[in-house]
């Protein structure tokens, strides 16, 4: 579905050009935009629209906009193996084009009850490993999406660019020497309890932005990276481990993955640091810590 763009603001990824989209995308779908909601603004903007059970996603980084198409194809496998995960919006052609945003829209789950745990996110991993290959998923590539936010960059100078690219180079290398000991299998790519809602019917995975085909252990790394970066409870990763039947940081291969995942979580922000000013401290705390190698300085969350 395309509406082309109609005296749409200018300058990125602004939280006005994102208004614009979110009203566009409504009106397209014939929904009305005002009181709407922005639940976050990083790597994509996600808004929760007040008068109808709809969330429109609108993808962040131009360099990763071709990744809405797999996003589909991937729920739509979800809902047809009865996996808990968010839905579509039935009945509406996706993505959907407005100018130059692309956008999924989906059915709105309403947060209830207690917080999604590490054993929740156990099981659901499980039930996601265990399904059938998905045709034309991708390969597990988790550093692509790392060149391409720096090459999509609204604010970076040549040092870092040639860093960060070149720290790229070094982990790919490192990954490419690891032997998985799980069986590779369709994962999410960025499993952590953020990507869980705690719905009326139970926990749901949401945001498939890194789904693809590869190995398990990669599921299993962000909760870890969470405790040693985000002094999250360590209760939290056990809970995990203990359910899933495997502690990934028990495995020799773990830190090349906590690498990937730390270059990751730093450079997910790039493309809208001009347009989202108070994550830039924190990004140039993250990148220090990557350049002097240092693994014990705690990160904040970006807000």
């Amino acid at each position: 579905m395309t509406v082309a763009a109609s005296q749409r603001p200018d300058g990125r990824f602004t939280r006005e050009k994102l208004d614009w989209a979110m009203a566009e995308t409504a009106a397209l779908l014939g929904l009305d935009h005002r009181g709407a909601r922005l639940l976050r603004f990083t790597n994509n903007a996600v808004y929760a629209l007040a008068r109808a059970p709809v969330v429109l996603r609108i993808v962040g980084s131009r360099a990763l906009r071709h990744r809405a198409a797999k996003v589909v194809e991937v729920a739509r496998y979800f809902e047809r193996q009865g996996v808990p995960a968010i839905r579509l919006l039935p009945g509406v052609e996706q993505p959907i084009q407005v100018g130059e945003h692309v956008i999924t829209a989906w059915a709105y789950v309403e947060h209830i009850g207690r917080r999604s745990t590490g054993e929740d996110l156990g099981r659901l991993l499980r039930r996601v490993h265990a399904l059938p290959s998905l045709d034309g998923v991708c390969e597990w590539a988790p550093l692509a999406d790392v060149r391409a936010r720096v090459a999509d960059a609204e604010e970076l100078d040549a040092g870092d660019r040639r860093f960060l690219l070149r720290r790229c180079a070094e982990v790919e290398a490192a990954l490419g020497e690891l032997e998985f000991p799980l069986d590779r299998a369709l994962i999410h790519g960025d499993a952590h309890r953020g990507n869980l809602i705690s719905g009326p019917d139970g926990p749901v995975l949401c945001d498939f932005d890194s789904a693809c085909f590869g190995p398990p252990e990669w599921d299993l790394t962000p909760v870890a990276v969470g405790r040693e970066r985000f002094g999250d409870p360590a209760g939290r990763h056990r809970m995990l481990a203990d359910t899933y039947g495997f502690d990934v940081t028990t495995w020799e291969g773990f830190q090349v993955l906590r690498a990937a995942r730390e270059l990751k979580l730093t450079t997910s922000v790039l493309p809208i640091l001009r347009s989202h000013p108070q994550v830039r401290d924190e990004f140039r705390r993250r990148l220090k810590d990557l350049r002097a190698g240092r693994t014990l300085s705690p990160w904040s969350r970006y807000s």
